[in-house]
């Protein structure tokens, strides 16, 4: 999730679970701090923007990491407010900011290592996307009570209800995701196409209008449904996806940590002599996120260059009009593709 609705998210913790035991402002200051923290890790450069991409929500979001970390920073903060006998409390606030933090980033769908150092295997369920206005403003306004409102009482009910309603709100898009996921497979099984390998993915800013992809050997298959489409079912548009390449090239180290990292959800092209590998669950044909131009085919002997990163990015106000077309249940072409 998008760093901003982290610190409101790590705040709002905090200012629920220490309440009346300490001033409202501080609570909120050191839960948005630990909220923030984890999101540190983008400052690192690994010497490769494959690698930064992959170690970014790594060690730093790890479960036990994180815990082990709350207890020499609420000892910290407990000392700092001479509070010594609300260590307990603050470690528990500080915790419950921290591991928040990689909890919500599990619900998107960039992938979070929560198991770290046991394993690098990165999750994410990808009910919700990485920026929601109605998961971040019930929050924004439960820290702005606790800020603003003299009635401690009342900013405190303010600040629970909000956390409350977010709260609800992803697992909303949790169901919400089941729901089209279910209604995605039929569309796919009723015009004779593969649904075993299925991303489904919010649109940006909503969980109304959802993205769909299915893999088809050579082939990847995208499409849109909105509830407002009721029980039209899925129009897909096929697109190339790169097969042979990968099979001439599956032992490139970059393709390799990026065909795990996608769990296969990627295209790989030519651009002249080089190769281009796309990371399809973050963004929409043509327009994605995370591009990389990871030098020429492989060869026996050659020495590997470093990754080059080309984000692919969508007109911002083609884009905009067309989400809200397509939010009412219109089915108009995205911008870029064939009509669009």
């Amino acid at each position: 999730m998008d760093s901003v609705t982290q610190i409101l998210l790590g705040a709002s913790v905090g200012v629920a679970v220490m309440g009346r035991r300490t001033a409202l402002w501080k609570s909120a200051l050191w839960g948005g701090l630990a909220g923030l923290l984890p999101d540190l890790d983008v400052l690192l450069d690994h010497g490769d923007p494959v690698l930064n991409m992959i170690r970014h929500r790594a060690e730093t979001h790890a479960l036990l990491l994180l815990t082990l970390f709350a207890f020499p920073m609420a000892w910290v903060v407990s000392r700092l407010h001479r509070q010594p006998q609300l260590y307990a409390r603050w470690w528990w606030a500080i915790l419950l900011a921290l591991v928040t933090h990689p909890l919500l980033d599990l619900m998107t769908i960039y992938g979070t290592q929560v198991f770290q150092p046991f394993t690098d295997e990165a999750y994410g369920l990808g009910s919700i996307f990485i920026v929601d206005p109605v998961y971040s403003l019930p929050l924004l306004a439960g820290v702005v009570a606790a800020l603003r409102i003299k009635s401690t009482g009342r900013a405190l009910r303010i600040n629970g209800w909000a956390l409350t309603f977010s709260t609800a709100y992803l697992a909303w898009s949790a169901l919400g995701q089941a729901w089209v996921t279910q209604h995605a497979t039929e569309s796919l099984r009723a015009q004779g196409l593969p649904s075993q390998q299925l991303l489904v993915t919010p649109a940006p800013f909503t969980t109304v209008l959802w993205r769909v992809v299915a893999l088809d050997g050579e082939r990847f298959h995208e499409g849109f449904y909105s509830f407002l489409d009721g029980d039209k079912p899925v129009r897909f548009v096929a697109h190339a996806r790169g097969g042979a390449l990968v099979a001439q090239n599956d032992k490139h180290p970059q393709l390799q940590r990026l065909m795990r990292f996608t769990d296969g959800f990627f295209k790989i092209e030519r651009d002249n002599d080089r190769l281009v590998v796309t990371d399809l669950r973050m963004g929409q044909e043509p327009a994605y996120v995370f591009a990389f131009n990871i030098g020429p085919s492989l060869r026996e002997g050659q020495n590997h260059e470093p990754a080059k990163q080309q984000t692919r990015r969508m007109d911002v106000g083609a884009g905009l009009k067309w989400l809200g077309q397509r939010l009412l249940g219109r089915d108009v072409p995205p911008p870029g593709s064939p009509g669009g």
